[in-house]
């Protein structure tokens, strides 16, 4: 059985048309004769959408009992039961209630896909995995329910819904996606331009990017290597060389010509892994080109420019920039170089050579290409060479009528090879010079004398010579290919245990100079920053007083870098300086690695501080902002109303009646009272934010608590009703602190429930802590506005003026987490919004 195909309708934000668009497709599948049902789709009370089930098959819902209360979720079973050709199932992100057989509606999607059916799905931007931080960054929102995106990506069919900004708040003010009494809070919040803006934008980009997978396949699957110019694509070749800043400065400058062009950089490393380049110098380009919104990558291949146009085509490259060669004139002539090979074969592709500095400057050798063998070996080799060959020729002289040439030139080469393998090329070649001569003078006829009689012999001789500088040259190049690998492989691991280091998290500066003293080996290893007042002259490296020590690692820092065996300068203001010795040429690659992460290091530390530093300023200016807010209206209307009962009380030109003055006398004492909640929660808040308020935690019983609370509310009591079990256990809270939270949320919860709807009040328990939810039927919250409802001075929906400062559900939350317990906000089934207070059990 084939397994069903499965069709996405992508959104930017609720309300643009997802579901509409999967019931309309449904309704023409229908119409083609396929067999549809409706697994599951939430119309949210919008009569058009809910118009186009008419005519359809529903599968019924299953009921999920969940803390006493029924909720329904998708039928997975019955949908597979009825095997229909094609299921709409909405909301694929939606997480199912607890109990269900899976935690996710795309799990169910996913036995129904492979049961053989197919099904049209839908899910807004926000619900995918791989921008949900972006998202809640946008909107200050986090969204909890997600969904992988490789199960969107897997969507034989992936659709975008698009409406713009301004036509889906045209929509939201028509009442066409929420209730009214929700359309201001989401207007003002959820719903602004910027952010529906932002969402559109992250719906586009995602899609444009599965497009751009599809097309890639696409090519793939049918061989096509051919540039297909549907984007620009700009790829930098990188060397490793100091013109590599330059390339990509300008690649991206390229790039930003055109809108949503992408940026790639690319090193070519050599097949046996020896590459060239300087490891510290391609990281800081690397980082160079991420900052500038690219991404880096390095293949390997022998045949540069072959690997270049390899890797441009692969990607789709439309541009291709590179270096002008730093080889000099007479190389040029030799070979035309990277440059001219690479865009004479690059067809379609545009490849811009780009001039620097260091263009026909020559190649910079490495340090430590030279001497591939140690000195004991070169030296040994030596020894060989001088005294071995005129051993040789002493030993088989007595031999000379036995032996013929050829034989003895084989023994004259195989020492030759010894020496080459004990002490390298010149050795080497010195002992086959030497033995040329030595062969011609005792055993080439005429004997004694440097000339050759027989052309066989000379050719022999030369033979000889070619044939041990061959042998010499290649022992020579494979020791130094072999000393050349170790390095490499101990600088990839010394590297790669670098990226280890700073991926589990211990990328602390002072973690990583002790990594680097460890590493080779070194006595302090410190640190550098020169001071702001220091004078910028030549002999600044030998003042002690112009540098000041960031961190260090070891024994006795250098206080400057002239007191330090090695330093490097990572940038004008900053060097790290190691005592200990100095260190090899080679090693340097890899210092220099360790100290730009060092120094990214401390700039990321400093950046954390200065970001905890400016958050509680920001935090206090926030709250000071709205303080002010809050006393220029809320704090004066109920002053002005006291003043103003006062006032007429105790003037003298109206006779008040015992009613009107008992009515001026209640209007100034609900005035006052209310003036005195408004400062109590003021100054609570204050002290929760400064973390000084006092919390005195003992047992206490929810079935006292309640109903004190409830009796505190005054005149709208009767409008709550509670149900707390007598055998309840205590909770572990401040009772002061308990009640103030209960009478904020029964008083929150009565104020929003329509008139004659009660609000309830009940209490369980749920493993070790006990939970109180207090639920209305009022218009309830969207869940984007969860969190946000908690925030200090902040009423959603533009509720009338007597509604307080905002203070009341932040002020509960806080002092419910101050007492160790959660409070969290979810929807009421039926309508409503329910607030779920959870605190722990008493111990004993």
């Amino acid at each position: 059985m084939s397994r069903g195909r499965l069709r996405v309708y992508l959104g930017a934000a609720p309300g643009v048309g997802k579901t509409y668009a999967m019931l309309g497709e449904g309704r023409r599948a229908v119409e083609r004769g396929r067999d549809v049902v409706v697994g599951l789709v939430e119309t949210h009370g919008r009569p058009r959408t809910a118009a186009l089930l008419d005519g359809l098959e529903v599968i019924p819902r299953r009921t999920v009992t969940h803390r006493g209360v029924a909720f329904t979720e998708l039928d997975a079973e019955a949908v597979i039961a009825r095997r229909p050709r094609v299921a709409l199932i909405d909301e694929l992100a939606h997480t199912n209630v607890p109990g269900s057989k899976n935690a996710k509606r795309w799990q169910d999607v996913e036995e129904i896909l492979d049961a053989g059916i197919d099904v049209v799905s839908t899910v807004n931007i926000q619900h995918l995995e791989s921008v949900n931080d972006v998202v809640e960054q946008i909107t200050g929102v986090p969204q909890r329910e997600t969904v992988p995106d490789e199960v969107v990506r897997g969507a034989d069919q992936v659709e975008l819904v698009d409406m713009s900004p301004e036509a889906l708040r045209r929509r939201m003010a028509h009442g066409n996606v929420y209730a009214s009494v929700k359309v201001d809070a989401a207007l003002a919040n959820y719903f602004r331009v910027g952010n529906l803006t932002a969402l559109r934008e992250l719906a586009l980009l995602w899609v444009a990017g599965e497009v751009d997978n599809q097309l890639d396949r696409y090519r793939a699957d049918h061989g096509i290597a051919t540039t297909w110019e549907t984007r620009e694509r700009v790829v930098v070749a990188l060397t490793g060389g100091p013109e590599g800043d330059t390339l990509v400065r300008r690649a991206a400058r390229i790039a930003a010509r055109t809108k949503g062009a992408d940026l790639l950089a690319v090193h070519v490393t050599s097949a046996d892994g020896l590459a060239g380049a300087d490891p510290a110098s391609l990281a800081r380009q690397r980082t160079l080109v991420e900052n500038l919104g690219g991404s880096y990558h390095q293949v390997v291949g022998d045949d540069v420019p072959r690997a270049l146009l390899d890797f441009a085509r692969g990607v789709n490259a439309t541009q291709l920039v590179l270096g002008a060669s730093r080889r000099g004139r007479f190389a040029q002539i030799l070979s035309r170089g990277v440059g001219v090979e690479t865009t004479a074969r690059s067809g379609s592709i545009d490849v811009h050579l780009i001039s620097h500095e260091e263009a026909r400057q020559g190649r910079r050798r490495r340090a430590g290409s030279r001497g591939a063998l140690t000195r004991t070996r070169r030296l040994c080799g030596w020894v060989l060479a001088v005294a071995g060959m005129p051993l040789l020729t002493l030993v088989l002289s007595p031999f000379r009528d036995v032996l013929s040439l050829p034989s003895e030139i084989l023994l004259f080469l195989c020492l030759t090879i010894g020496v080459a393998l004990a002490g390298g090329m010149w050795p080497a070649i010195t002992a086959a010079v030497g033995g040329s001569l030595l062969l011609n003078w005792y055993f080439t006829p005429p004997l004694g004398e440097f000339t050759i009689s027989d052309p066989e012999s000379l050719f022999a001789l030369v033979v000889f010579v070619a044939v041990a500088a061959a042998v010499s040259t290649i022992v020579d190049l494979a020791a130094r290919r072999t000393r050349q690998a170790a390095r490499a492989g101990a600088d990839a691991e010394l590297l790669s245990t670098l990226a280890g280091h700073v991926l589990r998290g211990q990328a602390a500066v002072p973690s990583l100079l002790a990594r680097m003293r460890e590493t080779f080996g070194l006595d302090s290893v410190t640190l550098l920053e020169r001071r702001p007042e220091a004078a910028r002259t030549p002999d600044v490296r030998a003042d002690p007083g112009a540098w000041r020590i960031v961190a260090t690692s070891g024994g006795e820092p250098a206080t400057c870098p002239g007191r330090s065996d090695t330093d490097v300068v990572i940038d004008d203001d900053m060097i790290m300086a190691a005592k200990g010795g100095p260190l090899e040429a080679a090693d340097r690659t890899v210092l220099e690695a360790f100290a730009a992460e060092a120094a990214v290091a401390l700039r990321q530390e400093r950046l954390r501080e200065e970001a905890e530093r400016a958050r509680p300023l920001a935090e206090a200016d926030r709250m000071r902002t709205a303080l002010l807010a809050a006393v220029s209206h809320d704090l004066r209307t109920p002053l002005a109303s006291a003043k103003a009962a006062v006032e007429s009380l105790s003037g003298t030109e109206i006779a008040w009646s015992p009613q009107d003055r008992a009515e001026l006398l209640a209007t100034a004492a609900e005035s006052l009272d209310k003036l005195d909640r408004l400062v109590t929660n003021l100054l609570d808040m204050s002290r929760l934010q400064a973390g000084v308020l006092g919390v005195t935690s003992e047992p206490v019983a929810l079935d006292e608590i309640v109903p004190r609370a409830a009796d505190d509310l005054g005149p709208v009591r009767d409008r709550v009703e509670w149900d707390v079990p007598a055998g309840l256990p205590d909770v572990l809270a401040d009772p002061v602190l308990l009640e103030r939270v209960l009478v904020n949320l029964m008083s929150n919860a009565v104020r929003y429930s329509p008139p004659g709807e009660r609000v309830s009040v009940t209490a369980g328990r749920h493993g070790a802590r006990v939970e109180v939810r207090v639920a209305d039927r009022g218009p309830g919250l969207p869940p984007e506005a969860y969190d946000r409802v908690f925030q200090p001075f902040q009423r959603l929906g533009d509720r009338d003026n007597h509604a307080g400062v905002g203070l009341g559900l932040a002020l509960s939350r806080g002092l419910t987490e101050a007492m160790g317990g959660a409070l969290v906000p979810e929807e009421t089934p039926g309508g409503g919004l329910t607030m779920t207070l959870s605190l722990p059990v008493a111990a004993g």
